[in-house]
Formats: C-alpha cells, structure tokens, sequence
C-alpha cells in the first residue's frame, strides 16, 4: 500500500463485452470513422488522474474482436469470467498493482476526461475519509458520464464476501450498498454545479446508437476532443437529437437486476 509520500497508483478498469442482449457487438459499432470503444479510450486516456488504464472483458469467443482490438490500440486485456465481472476488476487490479481503482463501462463512449479528473481527484484528496466515491448514484451528470471510485482494500474485500449475483456482475453494489442499507465502507457523492441527468448518453439500444453517432459524426470531425459541454451546446442548437432516446429509462438493467435480486429473496 502506498504511504503518505507516495501517490496512489489509479488504473481505471474498462469493462466492456460484444454479448448485449439489446445491442448487440455495440461498442464495435461505428462512429466518425471509428468504432466507439476506440472513441472512448482516446477520450478516458486524456484524463490526467490515470496511472492506467486496462480492459476487462470475458473469456466468450465472441469477445475476440474486441480484445484484438483494445490490444492493438497499447491497451491492455483482461478475459475473466463472463458473469463475474467483479473478479475480473479484483484481478485486473491486482496484476497492475493499483490503489485506487476507476470503474468505467463500455457503453458510454462520450466519456469526459475532466469529470473523470474530478470524481478521481476529490478521492484522491480524501482517501483517509472515504472508501468510495462516485457520481452516479445521486446523478446530476447525464446517464453516459458516471465514473465510480474506490480504493484497493474496498475492492479487494468485495471479491472476498460479495455472494448475491448482483453483486458480482454490477461490480460495486456490495461496496456502496445502493438501496440495501449501509455498509462498512465510507462513501462519498460527487454532484455537479446543475441537474442534466435527465439526458441519457449511454448506448444500450439502436436509439442510443443512432444518438450518439450523431453526435460524433457532428462534432468529431471539428474538434476531436470535444467535452461534454460541447455536447449540452450542440443539444440546445439540435434539440430534435434529445428525441432518438429520450423514452428510456436510466440505469434500466441495473434496476431490472435489483427488482429480480429482491423478488427471490426468501
């Protein structure tokens, strides 16, 4: 573990797999000339609280495509269990001998280097405080900007004790507990200066996609490195793009996958 002289080491963990039941091989999906998952590692990479940056994916074949792909950008590969994506995080961590570890997911290549930098830097700051921090359970950021936080030991106890499958597939629920009472970690909720979580800029289905392509196709070509407030901009000048996807839910299959955990529970 580091001391006080010493900064944590930040690895931000990627996970990311082609197997979406809505959307299928999504993150492969063009934009701008690209595909997404390579749009949102040149934007995550620009964040400068990041000692690293790794992907985890699973062992399924039919993630071939993706791992070659990620390897051939200098990222490096994971494949772990398909379900348990928390040991996934635990041994990716562990290989790269980080501290603090970065949640991130493939389904949000708008990413926005300067929001990652702030939840990650409010953490860093207060690491004798909090054992967690994120900004997306009390969400003020639009739905495609969530970043979570949380440190070594955290993770680490996680994969010793986390038992329920919600657990191990979302990665950190046992950690802050969302909708299931407190727990022993300290957590910590980042806001933003104003609300637009009612925006949704994560891909989960083809109105998602067609979305987000729009807007790379329309900003990309400008400025490739574009923030989210270019994106609030170009919305108030294109107000018919909020249309595309406006009618889905935030959080949909996490809140799908609780309501599932509650109703089997004896």
């Amino acid at each position: 573990m580091t001391t006080a002289q010493t900064k944590p080491r930040t690895i931000a963990i990627l996970q990311a797999r082609m197997g979406s039941t809505r959307l299928p091989g999504k993150v492969l999906l063009p934009a701008a000339g690209k595909p997404l998952i390579e749009h949102m590692i040149e934007r995550v990479r620009r964040a400068k609280t990041l000692d690293g940056l790794w992907l985890a994916t699973s062992v399924d074949t039919v993630n071939d495509p993706l791992a070659d792909c990620v390897d051939a950008l200098g990222v490096p590969v994971f494949r772990g269990d398909e379900n348990d994506v928390l040991s996934r995080y635990a041994t990716v961590a562990q290989q790269a001998q980080a501290d603090v570890v970065v949640r991130l997911t493939g389904d949000c290549p708008l990413h926005d280097p300067d929001v990652i930098d702030e939840t990650v830097g409010i953490m860093l700051s207060r690491l004798d405080e909090i054992d967690y921090a994120s900004n997306s359970l009390q969400a003020t950021y639009p739905d495609g900007l969530d970043v979570e936080v949380f440190t070594r030991a955290a993770l680490d106890r996680a994969q010793r004790e986390a038992s329920t499958q919600l657990q191990r597939e979302h990665v950190t629920p046992f950690i802050h507990r969302y909708q299931d009472g407190p727990g022993p970690f300290r957590v910590l909720h980042v806001h933003g200066r104003a609300d637009f979580s009612h925006l949704r800029w994560t891909v989960d289905e083809p109105a998602d996609y067609e979305f987000v392509r729009r807007i790379f196709d329309t900003l990309y070509p400008v400025r490739p490195d574009f923030g989210w407030l270019d994106v609030l901009a170009l919305l108030t000048r294109q107000p018919e793009l909020l249309t595309y996807n406006s009618h889905i839910v935030r959080n949909e299959g996490y809140i799908k996958a609780l309501h599932s955990q509650i109703s089997e529970s004896p």
